[in-house]
């Protein structure tokens, strides 16, 4: 209901603004696409251990965070700081309340992210989120936002990349686990995904020539 309410949204706002737009292809479409996705994804789960709670936080952070970045004036400004942030600040923008706020939410959701961890192993450690002697979630992190799409540059990038990365990477490590790859060599190859990633994401930055957008 709440996808559909998006997408009915923007093309009310299409039409309001006078721009032509198919009711079929912005509306019925999608939201048929995301039913049955959902209802598939729901169907395998109830078939096996039913829906877990990270998995319905993880989808509405997802949703939230994709609806403030792609319908909302701040969304527009992080994008806008974000792609250069001395345009941004010519053109009205706060860019310090911007930044500050960034990396509020940045902290937040860092730290809903250890509250899950945390109520996965019932404790915590001083290794727990991945520093000195820890494992390799830092670095994942990274590497999933960074293989999904975002540029570590700024101003490109959607919420949905972290979940496209995330993906990768569990693909990645679960495929080595099952070779009985050592942790080292596992945090090895994520982190020649993650230059490889980086690479590609300058070589683009530069030779590409970027148009429109924020």
């Amino acid at each position: 209901m709440l996808i559909a309410w998006l997408y009915l949204t923007r093309y009310l706002n299409f039409r309001k603004a006078g721009v032509e737009a198919s009711f079929t292809r912005r509306v019925v479409i999608p939201v048929g696409i995301a039913v049955v996705a959902g209802g598939a994804l729901v169907l395998a789960l109830n078939a096996s251990r039913g829906v877990p709670v990270p998995v319905i936080i993880f989808a509405s952070l997802l949703g939230l965070a994709a609806f403030v970045l792609t319908e909302t004036r701040f969304g527009l400004h992080i994008y806008a700081v974000g792609g250069n942030a001395e345009a941004a600040r010519r053109s009205g923008i706060n860019v310090t309340r911007i930044k500050i706020t960034a990396f509020a939410l940045a902290g937040t959701l860092s730290a809903v992210a250890g509250i899950i961890a945390a109520s996965r192993i019932l404790g915590v450690s001083v290794s727990s989120g991945g520093g000195i002697g820890g494992g390799a979630l830092l670095l994942n992190a990274i590497a999933a936002t960074v293989i999904g799409g975002v540029s570590l540059f700024g101003g490109r990038g959607r919420a949905s990349s972290a979940l496209l990365g995330a993906l990768v990477i569990g693909v990645v490590t679960n495929g080595l686990n099952l070779m009985g790859v050592t942790s080292e060599i596992q945090w090895m190859v994520t982190g020649l995904l993650l230059i490889f990633a980086v690479t590609i994401d300058r070589l683009v930055e530069r030779y590409v020539p970027q148009t429109g957008g924020a």
